[in-house]
C-alpha cells in the first residue's frame, strides 16, 4: 500500500487471539491501526501491538480517534467457558456492540468486516454447511447466548442495508480457528488437549469422541480475511478448513506429537454440535483462498507457542 493510499482501520477486540494477528497483518500491509478492546481477556501476544490502543467496551465505546476507512469488528467472547459465565453480557455484546459499530461506520462512511461464526449453524443437519444453510439453533440451549448473539448481529447488518442506513459490510463466518496466541486455559478443545498432554494428564474427551470439527490455523484465517479487504462483497462467506476431524482423530494427532498421556471420557455438554465443516466455494471463487496449513503443522506451531509460555 503506497503512502498516498494509506488508510485507517479500527479493530474491535484487537487485543484478543484473532485480533492480535489481524492487527499485525494490517499494519504490515500499511494500514494505520487503532484497537478498541476492554482487555477482559487479552491474548498473551497482545503486548507491543503496532496500533493506537483505546481501552473500552464496544457496547459503550469511549471517544475514538475517527474517522476510519474500515472497521474490523471482532469484539466478542469466543470460548465456551467465557460466554457461559456471562450469557447476558455475551448477548449484549453481539447485539449492542454490532449496533454501535454500524452507527459509527455510517457516520464515517467506513466499510465493516464482521467476524461471525460457524456457531450460527447450530447443530447442523446439513454437512458441509453452505452459507445458504439457515442453521438449527436451540434458543434455550446454554450455547444460544453466543450463537444467537452472532445471528442477531448478522441480521442487524442486513437490516441496516435494507433500511439504507449502511450498506458497506462483509459478514464472515469463521470455523474453529486455532494457533499461537490462544489462552492456554480458554477451554477450547485444541488448547484443552494440548494443555493436558503437555502437563502429562489425560486428554478430556466429551461424549464418545465421534463429533467432528474443522480446524483452521490462524495464519490461514487471517490470509482469508485480508483477501476480502476492502471489498464490498456482503457475504456471508465461510472461512475455514474443509478437512473434517473427529475428536478421537484430534487426540491421535496430539499424541503423535507429544506422546500418549491417556484419555478420560466425560459427559457430552448440552447443545454440543455433532458435526462442523465449511462449504468453501464462495471464498474460493471470490479470492482463490484456500487453507494451506495441515493439522500436524498447525498443532506443532501451537505446541511450540504453549511451551514458550511455561
Amino acid at each position: 500500500m503506497t503512502a498516498e493510499l494509506k488508510r485507517r482501520v479500527l479493530v474491535t477486540g484487537g487485543a484478543g487471539f484473532l485480533g492480535c494477528h489481524l492487527v499485525r497483518r494490517l499494519a504490515t500491509a500499511g494500514w494505520v491501526v487503532t484497537v478498541l478492546d476492554d482487555y477482559s481477556s487479552p491474548s498473551p501476544l497482545a503486548d507491543d501491538l503496532p496500533a493506537t490502543i483505546v481501552v473500552g467496551s464496544v457496547v459503550a465505546p469511549p471517544p475514538l480517534p475517527g474517522p476510519f476507512d474500515l472497521i474490523c469488528h471482532l469484539a466478542s467472547p469466543a470460548s465456551p467457558p467465557r460466554y457461559l459465565l456471562d450469557p447476558v453480557g455475551t448477548l449484549r455484546t453481539g447485539a449492542e456492540g454490532m449496533r454501535q459499530v454500524l452507527d459509527l461506520a455510517a457516520e464515517w462512511g467506513a466499510h465493516v468486516l464482521f467476524t461471525s461464526t460457524s456457531e450460527v449453524y447450530g447443530d447442523p443437519e446439513v454437512n458441509p454447511q453452505p452459507e445458504s444453510y439457515v442453521g438449527a439453533v436451540d434458543v434455550q440451549g446454554p450455547r444460544a447466548c453466543y450463537d444467537e448473539g452472532k445471528r442477531y448481529a448478522e441480521a442487524l447488518v442486513y437490516a441496516y442495508r435494507r433500511a439504507g442506513l449502511h450498506d458497506r459490510s462483509t459478514v464472515v463466518r469463521l470455523f474453529n480457528t486455532y494457533g499461537p496466541g490462544m489462552h492456554p486455559d480458554d477451554g477450547r478443545v485444541v488448547t484443552a488437549f494440548l494443555g493436558a498432554a503437555l502437563a502429562g494428564q489425560p486428554l478430556p474427551i466429551f461424549g464418545d469422541g465421534s463429533q467432528t470439527r474443522s480446524f483452521c490455523y490462524v495464519d490461514d484465517v487471517i490470509d482469508g480475511l485480508m483477501r476480502l479487504l476492502p471489498g464490498e462483497f456482503p457475504g456471508p462467506v465461510n472461512i475455514g478448513n474443509d478437512v473434517e476431524v473427529s475428536m478421537l482423530e484430534l487426540a491421535d494427532a496430539v499424541e503423535q506429537l507429544i506422546g500418549s498421556t491417556g484419555r478420560r471420557f466425560l459427559a457430552l455438554p448440552d447443545g454440543d454440535p455433532k458435526v462442523r465443516r465449511p462449504e468453501l466455494s464462495a471464498i474460493t471463487e471470490l479470492t482463490g483462498w484456500k487453507a494451506t496449513t495441515d493439522l500436524a503443522t498447525g498443532l506443532s506451531k501451537t505446541i511450540a507457542y504453549l511451551r514458550e509460555l511455561t
